[in-house]
């Protein structure tokens, strides 16, 4: 931006120093119209109004872009919002299932107590027989 900002005020010097070394009458004639004035005088009326309508042609562009960058601006905020939200929800999920895995290691004594097969039933013939069986050997 300062580089074309130094540019236009070069450019705006060297019509001035061109438009002062050439200062002839001049008759310019459009159309109905007719002015009579100083070469000088006409150069630079022309240099500014060629500066006028560049301004006019180039500013519905400016504007759009303007627009543009507003808009992106309020969407990019709009999705850092989400992504705050979005990670204090995957922080509470994270806390919830620590909290679970806690409450998982305190009852897991309770479970592997619960979930122990339980003793074969012992029959009364197995007591009396003191634990033989038929062959004679040991039941274990």
């Amino acid at each position: 931006m300062q580089l074309l900002l130094i540019f236009g005020i070069g450019f705006a010097i060297a019509a001035v120093a061109f438009a002062l070394q050439n200062n002839v009458p001049v008759t310019v004639s459009f159309v109905f119209w007719s002015f009579d004035g100083s070469l000088a005088i006409i150069l630079l009326m022309s240099v500014g109004l060629g500066a006028l309508i560049a301004g006019l042609v180039s500013s519905p562009t400016m504007i759009k872009g303007q627009w543009s960058a507003l808009r992106l601006r309020r969407q990019v905020g709009e999705l850092e919002k989400e992504k705050a939200t979005l990670e204090q929800h995957i922080r509470d999920g994270e806390k919830q299932i620590h909290a679970l895995e806690v409450q998982l290691e305190q009852l897991s004594p309770q479970l592997k107590d619960a979930t122990e097969a339980p003793k074969p039933y012992v029959g009364l013939k197995t007591l009396l027989t003191a634990g033989e069986n038929s062959e004679g050997t040991d039941i274990k």
